[in-house]
């Protein structure tokens, strides 16, 4: 079952702005869209290595709308299409109308496609360097469920996260199921990747970030131990938490206060809490 949300869209719809969006994408100075082509394509065979096949009609909505984005096919039932409502003449890449069972073979029977396929390139990823403008940002010490991944992309575009850090080794990378959970959120975060994550938060550290990592057994509670005007909130891995180095590195160790029987929480749902914390904190902060 999805877990998108089943709404009757309006005719002003986020789908709907995506059609003027789309000719703004495709169209010249002066001149209309011209129209794309469907191309003759075999979903069974694979894309390109270096390629990501992404599901789903928030996931697929938000990459069309993403003008960082490029892209390569659009494989779609005309129910989707008519869900999604695309101006097929205005769409910036190739595309084809299939019956559901091509998608069911081209992504496997469990993946939840909602009759939609975009052939796309992985994002650009950004660097540490580049988060100048950011206040709150979030940093994953080898978190390594997809699902997870996607839910945490969710909350930090709900709270205005600037940015998620994470490894290069020990994390998924971009793909169809980590995009179908974060449900088009993967379009609206920046990504970084980095190799040595110690590094990474001391560049943080320079750059005027507070590092707070989130332990059950921190010393301090999460909402006294704000002292910045700048957030990096680092979590664990699922089952090990931080890694030893991790937690040297952080300047601070804190704990979300749970005063009932269980004492930790997912990964995602302690982002979750602990982005809006933050984002509190911050608002006083600038207030």
């Amino acid at each position: 079952m999805s877990d998108e949300p089943k709404t009757h869209t309006p005719k002003d719809s986020h789908y709907a702005r995506l059609r003027r969006a789309h000719r703004d994408r495709t169209a010249t100075p002066g001149e209309s869209a011209a129209p794309k082509r469907a191309r003759p394509h075999h979903p069974g065979q694979p894309g390109a290595s270096d390629r990501v096949r992404l599901y789903g009609l928030h996931t697929v909505a938000a990459a069309l709308g993403n003008p960082e984005r490029r892209l390569h096919k659009l494989l779609a039932t005309r129910n989707a299409l008519a869900r999604l409502e695309l101006d097929t003449d205005a769409l910036p890449c190739p595309f084809e109308i299939v019956e559901p069972r091509a998608l069911d073979v081209a992504l496997g029977s469990d993946a939840v496609h909602q009759g939609v396929m975009l052939e796309a390139e992985p994002l650009p990823q950004r660097r540490v360097a580049d988060l100048s403008q950011a206040s709150l940002v979030l940093v994953l010490d080898q978190v390594t469920d997809p699902h997870n991944v996607g839910a945490i992309l969710r909350s930090a575009v709900a709270f205005g996260a600037g940015a998620v850090i994470s490894t290069t080794r020990h994390s998924p990378q971009e793909s169809g199921v980590l995009a179908k959970s974060a449900s088009g959120a993967l379009e609206h975060v920046p990504s970084i990747q980095v190799v040595n994550l110690a590094q990474a938060l001391d560049e943080l550290s320079a750059q005027g970030f507070q590092t707070i990592g989130l332990d059950s057994e921190g010393a301090e509670e999460l909402e006294p131990s704000f002292k910045a005007g700048r957030i990096a909130l680092v979590l664990g891995s699922e089952g090990k938490g931080l890694r030893q180095k991790t937690r040297e590195t952080v300047d601070v160790l804190a704990r979300l206060e749970m005063p009932g029987a269980i004492r930790s929480l997912n990964v995602s749902n302690a982002a979750a809490v602990a982005l809006y914390a933050a984002r509190r904190h911050l608002a006083s902060a600038e207030g």
